[in-house]
């Protein structure tokens, strides 16, 4: 009988590659998508019923009235994958689902979704939306889920934070990335995208953590996270990719830039619980940097719409029409090509940052250039032919 499951398990570590479950994880991207397809279209009934249409605004793109709350369809996917995650044997063996990690991105991704419907159907004002937000970081937080290590580079050394120091971290770079792929979301289809590439990006990285440990069970939360976040997003796109049938709405914006602080989090924990070598302390910081290069468009829109919001006198939290994507439009790209412009900027950075932690980074640097030469020059066609036809 030992020997018998003993071949079990050496046949299912064989297949899967390393110990790595990489078809059953696939699976939960898949069981996501095909959730929160089906489920948006009932909740794109549901939010027409429920009022909550986003009326077009002078600042807004779309035309005609769209019915929002697409992000509940989003959870609905990501609680239906982490739930089918359970009862895959080469996912429940050995792992216990009430690890703080999982319990705590669903708690706290239910919190996040709550806020956004509210502000959905009724609007939020900007201080209630950001008690919300620091509502729901601070469940990842009270829940167990917390940067407990930051790494200085450069012979800075190692800072291990108390409970307390943790928590303020955790809730500022949570409230940083929801605001930040909140910000984001006004153009069919981009948030959404952006939060698939990013998604798959630390998905990537994950089965990667879990190759180097050997399939150790502990490095699953990242791994069936991302997993569960990408098949949402990439459920959503068809309803929502221009011209869309319904809007995620705050609900789906706050939850991506949840749930990717939330995979970010969880993965650095994993590492760092062996960070003793240089390569290890690599490995530390590689999901910090690698969310930090997928989220470099959203956070410099961020950055760019406080600056000049607080120079013109006004909130950094006014809407205005002057977002990236905004002057992306404006210099002669289409609804589409802007959206795609954006995926190809945030595939470059997100894959970029994986790569250096996966493969010889002397090929990194030398796609990473390649792609940036060619994002430059793609983007600046319109402005070429303008300035040709002058």
């Amino acid at each position: 009988m030992i020997a018998a499951d003993s071949t079990a398990v050496v046949l299912a570590q064989s297949s899967s590659g390393a110990g790595v479950p990489l078809r059953e994880l696939l699976l939960v991207m898949l069981t996501a998508a095909v959730v929160t397809f089906f489920a948006t279209g009932g909740i794109r009934m549901l939010a027409i019923a429920f009022g909550a249409v986003a009326i077009p605004r002078e600042r807004d793109v779309h035309t005609a009235p769209i019915p929002r709350m697409g992000g509940v369809g989003m959870y609905l996917g990501v609680l239906a994958a982490v739930l089918f995650a359970q009862q895959l044997p080469a996912l429940a063996r050995g792992f216990d689902y009430d690890t703080p990690d999982m319990p705590a991105a669903l708690v706290s991704g239910l919190v996040i979704v709550l806020v956004g419907v509210i502000d959905d159907r009724w609007g939020l004002d900007a201080l209630t939306k950001f008690v919300g937000q620091v509502t729901a970081a601070g469940v990842l937080v009270v829940m167990g889920v917390s940067w407990w290590v930051i790494y200085f580079p450069g012979g800075g050394g190692t800072i291990i934070l108390d409970p307390l120091q943790a928590g303020l971290v955790t809730i500022a770079v949570t409230v940083v990335m929801v605001n930040a792929m909140n910000f984001v979301d006004g153009l069919d289809g981009l948030a959404a995208g952006m939060g698939l590439i990013a998604a798959l990006a630390i998905f990537v990285y994950s089965v990667g953590l879990l190759r180097e440990q050997g399939g150790d069970v502990s490095v699953y939360p990242p791994a069936l996270l991302a997993a569960a976040l990408a098949g949402a997003c990439l459920g959503f796109l068809p309803h929502n990719f221009q011209p869309a049938k319904i809007f995620m709405g705050d609900s789906g914006s706050m939850l991506i830039g949840l749930m990717l602080a939330t995979i970010s989090t969880s993965a650095s924990g994993k590492v760092g619980r062996t960070a003793y070598g240089i390569r290890d302390i690599l490995g530390l910081l590689t999901p910090l940097l690698l969310v930090g290069a997928v989220m470099f468009i959203p956070m410099l829109d961020l950055l760019l719409a406080v600056v000049r919001r607080t120079r013109a006198g006004v909130s950094p939290f006014s809407p205005d029409k002057m977002h990236l994507h905004h002057r992306l439009l404006q210099i002669g790209h289409s609804h589409r090509r802007v959206v795609l412009l954006i995926y190809l900027w945030v595939g470059v950075l997100a894959f970029g940052a994986v790569g250096s932690s996966l493969i010889d980074r002397r090929i990194v640097v030398l796609i990473f250039a390649g792609g940036l030469v060619f994002a430059l020059v793609v983007t600046a066609v319109p402005s070429l032919r303008k300035h040709e036809d002058w």
